[in-house]
């Protein structure tokens, strides 16, 4: 509390009365002016750094170290303007002779908002940039700070007792507003404190190359929710609520998720079966259909395993978010659950005029030219049946890279058969149907004798 700032603070309506009073006194106008010139010079510093930092992007970057303590410098250097603009505008009223009662309190509230704007800045770095401090940085900064000024001034206590007369459950139990904003602000503190070593835990486990991505993807999942749970609840119980009390909300939490929640816990539920037992990891590349074989419906990479569902991204860049619970209760084909070779088969006709022995061997040529389909196990070829119109034959042959595309694959051995079936006179046969209309013999005359 600066010396001469007395007069700024009381208690009840003391606290603003004499402030009010003072505002009117020449000396006191004089120092509002400089402090307002000084926030003016403040804000213009700020604008051409910010204009700087858009010119030199290039030079400076948008990740590393550098770029960060760049932006940490342009968010406070307007604050520092401010506070060398102040010291100089003091000393020179102190030259003077003149009155520095607000300048004093300005200084102290800049020198405050500088360390509060620096601890929500490197807040937003630990908890990284999908946190939710890039979005109430700012909102979080001032609440901070008019804490911490109203605890500077002398104005905390009369803001605390204004608070706490305000009743919000008339009766026995006692609840006041400010133990609602205390309780808050309580449980909010323990739940970042919770975040920033649940997040630290899980960048430590992601580093572990020998645990499987699944496993250590479940494992910080795991354990960032329990943290934060139990930080919470440590968070309740620091601020005066007795937890023992929550039990009717417990019961209604379990209510509800026995009803209106169950889906939402069903696919929690089922992501942390995924991630147990190792069925879907990222970078498996499944497809969702009721078919075996080599359909491709649906098909896709694992991109990410989130609490509710999967991310799964398909050839033409669309992704689709699975929900867990049709993972774990319909039918999966995982391309490269436990080994990435797959095996794929062409069925073509061919007519009964031709060869099948030379339809087989130009089956494998094609087969054979393609780079990649495996030399071992190398491809095959089959007579698999007679039909009405041809003879079934049939390519099969493995490759070792499904991620990469399968119906590619599949093009271009299917155009390859068609060129060198073309080469070699071997002919496609087509469904047809003969139908003949046979003539009734006359019948005889009434009356004829046969």
């Amino acid at each position: 509390m600066p010396e001469h700032a007395v007069p700024l603070s009381g208690g009840g309506r003391g606290v603003f009365e004499p402030f009010l009073a003072a505002l009117a006194s020449p000396e006191i106008i004089a120092e509002v002016v400089a402090i307002a010139i000084v926030g003016l010079i403040g804000l213009a510093a700020a604008q051409l750094g910010r204009t700087w930092v858009r010119r030199h992007a290039s030079l400076v970057g948008h990740r590393g170290v550098p770029a960060r303590l760049i932006e940490g410098a342009m968010l406070l250097a307007p604050f520092l303007v401010a506070i060398l603009l102040l010291l100089l505008t003091r000393a020179a009223l102190g030259l003077l002779g003149m009155h520095r009662a607000v300048i004093d309190v300005a200084l102290h509230l800049t020198a405050v908002l500088v360390l509060v704007r620096l601890a929500v800045y490197v807040l937003r770095l630990l908890l990284g940039p999908e946190s939710w401090i890039r979005e109430w940085e700012t909102r979080l900064t001032i609440g901070l700070w008019l804490i911490f000024g109203f605890r500077l001034m002398g104005w905390f206590d009369a803001a605390e007792g204004a608070l706490d007369s305000i009743d919000l459950l008339p009766g026995k139990a006692s609840f006041s507003l400010w133990d609602l904003i205390k309780g808050v602000v309580v449980v909010t503190v323990f739940a970042v404190i919770t975040s920033l070593v649940a997040r630290a835990i899980e960048r430590r486990i992601m580093k572990i190359d020998a645990v499987a991505v699944s496993t250590r993807i479940g494992i910080s999942k795991f354990a960032y929710f329990s943290l934060v749970s139990i930080g919470i609840l440590l968070g309740i119980n620091a601020a005066g609520v007795d937890v023992t009390t929550l039990t009717i909300f417990t019961g209604a939490i379990g209510l509800g998720l026995g009803f209106g929640l169950q889906a939402i816990a069903s696919n929690f539920v089922s992501g942390f079966v995924l991630l147990v037992d190792k069925s879907i990891k990222p970078g498996d590349v499944i497809s969702f259909t009721q078919h075996t074989g080599t359909s491709t419906e649906n098909f896709g990479w694992v991109q990410e395993l989130r609490g509710r569902y999967v991310v799964v991204r398909d050839r033409d860049g669309v992704e689709t978010l699975v929900p867990n619970q049709n993972l774990i209760t319909n039918s999966v084909i995982n391309w490269s659950y436990s080994d990435q070779r797959v095996r794929l088969r062409l069925p073509v006709m061919i007519s009964y005029d031709d060869d099948p022995e030379l339809a087989l061997e130009v089956l494998l040529q094609a087969a054979r030219d393609h780079p990649r389909i495996l030399r071992e196990p190398g491809p095959v070829s089959r007579l698999m049946s007679f039909e009405d119109f041809g003879m079934r034959v049939e390519v099969r042959f493995w490759i070792a890279d499904p991620m990469n595309g399968v119906n590619n694959v599949r093009s271009d051995v299917n155009r390859s058969i068609f060129r060198l079936f073309r080469q070699q006179g071997i002919k496609i046969p087509v469904a047809q149907r003969e139908i003949r209309i046979v003539q009734a013999p006359p019948s005889p005359a009434p009356g004829a004798r046969g």
